[in-house]
Formats: structure tokens, C-alpha cells, sequence
């Protein structure tokens, strides 16, 4: 790679972000942060640029934008405000690569700019598969676009298909922790907090990303992402729990053979992998003993205790507008059981309700995605309030 590659980091102050200009800073002569943004974070978002001098930075949270600028413009950094700001500022000439690590919904139309652009994307933002999958992968073929994955579960399907691509894939076995409540049955969960929620075994990654894990609907996401980014069915992608996290995924070839891409749980590895692709540079994280793991274990994640999978199944295998429903329903409950306002196990009742009353479209536009996140929302809130 000729040249500092300018990249443009949305959703700067999150976990995904942070650990992103850990492996930059370790990388100086090959990456230059050009763009910055944060949605509530002013504070961080302000650390972050003077250490990284981007050529401008957005706070999505307009009420704060005043507080930015005051801090930045004597710095010589430009300040935006606001969501379009967001999809906005992806276009800049100067960009190379547009990491998305946006929480949820709110990176799609980021994403979709950024490809329309021609922008490469870094994509830790499996939301936007997941509502869009057809639309996004569409298009970034018609604009020569490569989707890195960041997700260390796709990033090591993505480094086992390296030198393989023209080799069929057989199954994609895509490995999962099981979550804080692995093993516990529904009436342990319907008594569960927040706070026991919010405790990952293995990583350490935000909120709403965390109750998904727990509710095993991250990896109902991640196999719908799944189906885009490597172009397979949904009877072409297992799920297996393997509650140590070091064996990231696996691909299944026609003649039987296993590839497994192995590794301690730390996310700056997929992300450095994201980055420098096709290159592979030089790390310090720490290194991974079998030793020190003697027994790696697996076993069939139970979907009849944790639902979401199965909901995340079954909208795959519907297609359309399903999995942008899914999708706005969880991001709803996930939002209403952080608040306190429902309970572990009622997260599933209200997706699966939104799934069958929310009107279905077979082949949706940009336009239909968008109505359709916004009437699901509203259904999915609406049935709160009356449980409330």
C-alpha cells in the first residue's frame, strides 16, 4: 500500500470506533483520520480530534455543536452538525476509506452515500446489511465497491475465503458465545436486570450490542449480514456456540474441508485486518496460547429458550422488508428493556408481534426501507405503551 490511506471513522467515540484509532495511532505512516463523528459524545469527540487533527469532525447531536466548534475552529477543524451532516461529509474527495460504525439504523444512509461516492467501507454496522441487504450489495457491484467486514465472526469468513474465492462455499458456520445466560432456561430469564444483561463474558463492546449478544439476536443479525456479504442461503449458514470465542467462524468447502480463523477476543485484530487489506501489518496485541486453552468447546444454541435467532431465521427466509422489520422492532425493545420499561423475554414477544403486523413487501425500494423502519418503530412502541 503506496501512501497514507484517509479515513473517515463514523461513530468515533463508540467502542468499535475507540479500539479503530488504537490500531491508526500504532500505524501513523499508513493511516491518516480524515473524518470524525460522535452522536452525544462531545467531549470525547473533542479529545479524539485534537490528538488526530482531522480535517473535520460531526456531531450528529446538534444541541452540542456550538460546544465542538468553540473547541475546534482555533485548531483549524471544521465542525457539521447533525445526521445529514453525517451522509454528507462521506463524499469528501480527500476520503479513501469510510469505517461505519454507527449504532444501528442510523448507518445506512451514511453507508449508501458513502458507496455512491465510491468510498471503500470498512463495515462494522451490520444493521445496515440487515435492513438493506440486496440494495447495499447492489450497489456497491455497480460502483466497484469492496465491503470489508469488521465483525469478527464475517472478518474471519473474510480472511478464510482469502485465496478461495473462486471455490463454491459449502456452509458458513458462524461461531457465537452464547451470551451471559448460556445454558439458563426461560424462566431464569424472565427475572433477569439489565445489569446482568450488560455483562459479556468475553467482550466489551456497547449497550444495545450487548443485550443483543445476550439475546443471542447479534448473531441473528450477523446471519443475515451473512447472506449479503458472501453471497449464500440461509440453508447455507449454521450457528454454533462456542463459549470461549477464540474460533471466530468457520467456512465449509465442497470437498469437506474446514478453514477456521482462531484468535483471542479482541476486535482490534478484524479491524486492523479491515484497514489494511490486502496487506497484513504488524501487531503487538497479545498472542494466542493453546496451552492456556486446553478444551475448546461447542454446542447447538438453543432457540427455543432465546427466540431471536429463530425470528432472525425466519425474516431471512421471508425476505423483502422483513429483516428491516425485525431489525426496528429489536432496536425498540432493545431501547425499552435498557429503560426498564419491559422485561428480557418480552423483547422477543414485541418482535415477533411487529413481524406479523407490519405490512410486507416483497421487493422494496430505498423509499419502502425507510417507511417501512419508521411504521415498525411505531408499532413496536405502541405495543409497549399498552403493556405499560
Amino acid at each position: 500500500m503506496s501512501g497514507k490511506k484517509n479515513v473517515a471513522i463514523l461513530g468515533s467515540t463508540g467502542s468499535i470506533g475507540t479500539q479503530t484509532l488504537d490500531v491508526i495511532q500504532s500505524h501513523p505512516e499508513k493511516f491518516q483520520v480524515e473524518v470524525l463523528t460522535a452522536q452525544n459524545n462531545a467531549d470525547l469527540l473533542i479529545e479524539q480530534a485534537l490528538k488526530f487533527q482531522p480535517n473535520c469532525v460531526v456531531i450528529a447531536n446538534e444541541s452540542l455543536y456550538q460546544k465542538v466548534k468553540d473547541a475546534l475552529i482555533p485548531h483549524d477543524i471544521k465542525v457539521f452538525a447533525g445526521d445529514q451532516a453525517i451522509a454528507d461529509v462521506v463524499t469528501m474527495e480527500s476520503i479513501d476509506l469510510v469505517l461505519t460504525a454507527l449504532v444501528g439504523y442510523s448507518g445506512l444512509i451514511p453507508t449508501i452515500k458513502a458507496i455512491e461516492a465510491g468510498k471503500q467501507i470498512a463495515l462494522a454496522n451490520k444493521e445496515t446489511l440487515v435492513v438493506a441487504g440486496e440494495l447495499i450489495t447492489q450497489l456497491a457491484r455497480d460502483k466497484g465497491v469492496n465491503i470489508y467486514p469488521v465483525d469478527s465472526e464475517h472478518s474471519a469468513i473474510f480472511q478464510c475465503l482469502v485465496g478461495e474465492f473462486h471455490n463454491p462455499i459449502e456452509k458458513i458456520i458462524l461461531t457465537a458465545s452464547g451470551g451471559p445466560f448460556r445454558g439458563k432456561d426461560r424462566e431464569f430469564l424472565a427475572k433477569v436486570t439489565k445489569a446482568q444483561a450488560l455483562k459479556h463474558p468475553n467482550w466489551d463492546m456497547g449497550a444495545k450490542i450487548t443485550i443483543d449478544s445476550a439475546s443471542l439476536m447479534n448473531k441473528g443479525l450477523e446471519v443475515i449480514e451473512a447472506k449479503w456479504l458472501f453471497g449464500v442461503s440461509k440453508e447455507q449458514i449454521d450457528v454454533v456456540v462456542h463459549p470461549q470465542s477464540i474460533i471466530h467462524s468457520l467456512i465449509q468447502f465442497e470437498d469437506g474441508s474446514i478453514k477456521a480463523q482462531l484468535g483471542l477476543p479482541d476486535m482490534r485484530i478484524p479491524i486492523q485486518f479491515a484497514l489494511s487489506f490486502p496487506e497484513r501489518f504488524k501487531s503487538d496485541f497479545p498472542r494466542f496460547d493453546f496451552v492456556n486453552y486446553p478444551s475448546l468447546t461447542f454446542e447447538k444454541p438453543d432457540m427455543e429458550t432465546f427466540r431471536n435467532l429463530g425470528l432472525a431465521f425466519e425474516a431471512l427466509k421471508k425476505g423483502g422488508n422483513a429483516p428491516c422489520i425485525l431489525n426496528a422492532a429489536n432496536e425498540i425493545a432493545v431501547a425499552a428493556f435498557l429503560h426498564d420499561e419491559i422485561g428480557f423475554l418480552e423483547m422477543s414477544d414485541l418482535i415477533e408481534t411487529t413481524l406479523e403486523r407490519t405490512t410486507f413487501i416483497q421487493k422494496p425500494s430505498l423509499l419502502d426501507y425507510i417507511e417501512t423502519d419508521k411504521m415498525s418503530r411505531k408499532i413496536t412502541e405502541e405495543l409497549i405503551k399498552s403493556k405499560v
